[in-house]
């Protein structure tokens, strides 16, 4: 059996596309048409990624992120957006999603950003090393990052991008860089880099209004500073 998908949306019909492009890609795939069922779904099957539409019945997309995200901060969740929900995208990204395709959307797309995602982590999760910045410390096997010896909550992307900049520390990169290099996109929304360093910030910098460890460079992007 291949990895596992949870895809919670209310329209059966694009629910079945998905379903049937993700299997044939060899993914299991289990659906949920509200909030209170892909909740449920989550917990019941334990998905190695969700995708996930943000407009539905019950309680929406958002708060159906929240919940994953306060059991579970590191599987990947990839969220579904019509093409002028530019606030609650930005709003979802802020909770944790790692990726997002916007409606209406190719479902080949859409499994080449599940494969783009999972085989990230996988990549990562297959290479042991360990990255130290004081009391900073990131395990990319066991994909645990600590700070002063407390494990942080981190998101797939989260953990990714800070595993990055401590690879590379001192070297300035532009966010057309990391979108690239961390998210595998080589087009995409740069917003979506600006609002997980700003999540990473408030978990590792002792004020984010002014990081000591991510800095800005302005003009360019960020730099990692040990």
């Amino acid at each position: 059996m291949g990895q596992r998908v949870l895809v919670v949306d209310d329209d059966p019909t694009v629910s079945d596309v998905v379903r049937r492009y993700l299997g044939r890609a060899g993914y299991a795939v289990t659906l949920a048409a509200d909030g209170p069922a892909a909740v449920g779904a989550f917990e019941a099957e334990q998905p190695d990624l969700v995708v996930l539409d943000l407009m539905l019945p019950g309680y929406d997309g958002l708060e159906v992120c929240r919940r994953i995200r306060a059991r579970a901060p590191d599987v990947p969740v990839i969220m579904l957006t019509a093409l002028g929900e530019e606030a609650d995208r930005i709003l979802g990204l802020q909770l944790g999603a790692d990726d997002y395709v916007s409606k209406p959307f190719s479902p080949r797309e859409l499994v080449l950003r599940v494969q783009s995602v999972l085989r990230r982590t996988a990549t990562v999760a297959a290479v042991p090393e360990v990255l130290a910045d004081a009391d900073l410390t990131v395990d990319t096997a066991r994909r645990v990052a600590t700070l002063r010896d407390a494990e942080l909550a981190l998101t797939v992307r989260e953990f990714d991008l800070l595993a990055f900049l401590m690879r590379h520390p001192g070297r300035a990169f532009r966010r057309s860089e990391l979108l690239e290099q961390v998210w595998g996109w080589t087009f995409g929304d740069q917003s979506t880099v600006t609002v997980h360093m700003r999540r990473l910030r408030e978990k590792i910098e002792d004020d984010p209004a002014h990081p000591t460890r991510i800095r800005t460079v302005w003009g360019v992007g960020y730099r990692y500073e040990s």
